[in-house]
């Protein structure tokens, strides 16, 4: 059609009603009496849908040379772990072959195995050089190493928790008769949720040690963490998996490093928390060492559901003064008192 054109004014017209733009643009050209004023506007017009194309070209390239490069890593890393299976080099696993082999001897419920499932084949789509490989591999290692379903049995002979208590502490009469009569009703009621445990008294005077005394009476793991100074609320909830260092928070910290789900934990110093900015640490200590809720305690970093509801906690501190009156509602207080040097020799 622009070959018929006899005139500038024709090939305007001409282009005006082929050109594929908004009807607005079309109403501005018809709005343009004079030819100078139409050629005026279309040759906007085209340049700005040449520029267009142009992006669009560059974008086409630019997505296609990802994916003949994706698709060539991923061929390379294919005959690479031919190679070592033909080689019989078992110890050259890929990195989701081990996951999965962990996955398989994993003791957990099915929508645990089922999320970390989802997330060994999230890793698998990342790319070796992706940035995100490493944030996940990491995560998914601490899923596989947190004790779901792993527990110790508990020695629930109370002769035996009194005899070991008597030969490491001299004295402290009530305090023991008090932690074995808590520990006899955790034995008549076969139940693992009870009050806590929490001693008060002076620096020095055994309270770390009788935690420690009472998990070798009971047969379980022991898991110390210290509160003295913490004021940020992702000390006990975790990090977001988005932040850079993410890690999870001191409590399932704890359960991985005790590599069972029942272990006695201590909670050392908890009247020297800090409420800060970032979050108050005894109102994340309420949902821990509350027996209601503490079955589906929520780590942000884990993101899955973790039972506490088997953890024994024993809390230490030397005032209750500096206990928020919630946090301490929840717990049993045992008074230990300071002893002289005879005592103590």
């Amino acid at each position: 059609k622009l070959d018929n054109a006899g005139s500038l004014g024709e090939m305007t017209d001409i282009l005006a009603v082929n050109l594929p733009i908004d009807f607005r643009e079309k109403k501005k050209l018809l709005a343009a009496l004079t030819y100078q004023e139409r050629y005026t506007l279309i040759s906007g017009i085209m340049a700005n849908e040449i520029s267009i194309n142009q992006i669009r070209s560059e974008l086409a390239e630019n997505l296609k040379a990802q994916i003949t490069k994706n698709q060539r890593e991923y061929v390379l890393r294919e005959q690479m772990n031919f190679i070592r299976r033909e080689l019989g080099d078992d110890n050259s696993f890929s990195d989701e072959a081990k996951m999965e082999e962990a996955l398989g001897r994993l003791n957990a419920d099915e929508d645990v195995r089922g999320r970390i499932a989802e997330e060994i084949a999230r890793f698998k789509s990342l790319g070796a050089n992706n940035t995100e490989a490493s944030v996940e591999r990491e995560y998914i290692e601490t899923l596989l190493k947190m004790p779901w379903n792993n527990s110790s049995e508990d020695n629930t002979d109370i002769r035996n928790a009194e005899k070991v208590l008597d030969s490491e502490h001299y004295g402290m009469e009530k305090v023991k008769e008090r932690i074995l009569e808590t520990l006899a009703v955790r034995a008549l009621t076969n139940r693992g949720q009870s009050q806590i445990i929490c001693l008060i008294g002076p620096p020095g005077t055994g309270k770390t040690s009788i935690a420690q005394s009472v998990s070798e009476a009971l047969g379980r793991k022991y898991v110390r963490i210290s509160l003295g100074g913490v004021r940020d609320e992702a000390e006990i909830r975790g990090h977001r998996k988005t932040y850079v260092g993410a890690m999870p928070g001191r409590i399932a910290a704890g359960l991985r490093q005790a590599g069972v789900n029942n272990p006695l934990m201590l909670l050392d110093e908890i009247d020297k928390m800090r409420s800060h900015y970032r979050g108050d640490t005894a109102s994340a200590l309420l949902e821990v060492l509350d027996s209601d809720q503490n079955s589906h305690f929520t780590d942000h970093y884990i993101e899955i559901p973790i039972d506490l509801s088997k953890v024994m906690f024993i809390a230490t501190a030397n005032s209750a003064e500096n206990i928020p009156g919630p946090l301490l509602d929840r717990m049993e207080v045992i008074e230990v008192t300071s002893y002289t040097a005879n005592e103590k020799f």
